[in-house]
């Protein structure tokens, strides 16, 4: 059963990615463009918590995020299940542990993986608002909120908010991604560290 769920949403798992690249919390959309610039690296742990109705408890998932600029990333799981997905020079690769080691994985679902990559540019930019998926609304908090524009995405996610650390600009402490009245994933970001520098390898390598 877990394997079941973590395929229906590893996909739309990697939008806290891209929110996680945006620079600090700003009062307007051009602070924020202004802003993103700032952001040359960013390296953090992350716990990950899928809610449903059906189970007792939420599957937890731990792993850990590294992005440098221009549009290098690494998300890593690390427990219960291990996995890597890399995105470097333009191109995503996606690594599956087995009873073999490491397993590359190829086929439609690379695809939609290489368009939330795609998608970075924009969010590291701080071009919310372009977003041609998504309105994006700013909110006390300090918090955003995503909402899909069009209905049928949104039988995927109804919604994103995004709390975002008020005292540290460029750290994301929380994001929720709902997917249903009764479905939703929580990640939560933990020891966020900023323009640290990082070897090129961590993109390229398992």
């Amino acid at each position: 059963m877990y394997q079941i769920l973590r395929k229906k949403t590893r996909i739309f798992l990697f939008f806290p990615a891209l929110i996680l690249l945006c620079a600090g919390w700003a009062d307007s959309w051009e602070d924020i463009r202004k802003q993103s610039g700032n952001i040359r690296s960013l390296q953090a742990d992350f716990v990950q918590e899928k809610h449903m109705k059906i189970l007792k408890n939420p599957l937890t998932s731990k792993g850990i995020f590294c992005f440098q600029a221009p549009g290098s990333l690494r998300w890593e799981y690390r427990e219960p299940v291990q996995s890597i997905l890399l995105s470097h020079a333009g191109k995503t690769k996606r690594y599956v542990k087995g009873k073999e080691g490491f397993v590359q994985e190829s086929g439609g679902g690379m695809q939609a993986m290489q368009m939330v990559m795609d998608e970075i540019g924009r969010w590291m930019k701080g071009e919310f608002r372009d977003n041609p998926d998504y309105r994006a609304i700013l909110e006390p908090g300090p918090a955003i909120r995503l909402r899909p524009k069009q209905d049928s995405f949104s039988k995927i996610i109804q919604e994103i908010k995004i709390a975002l650390s008020p005292d540290r600009p460029g750290i994301i402490d929380e994001v929720t991604i709902y997917e249903s009245e009764d479905s939703y994933t929580r990640i939560i970001f933990r020891n966020a560290e900023i323009n640290s520098q990082i070897p090129e390898s961590r993109f390229q390598e398992i």
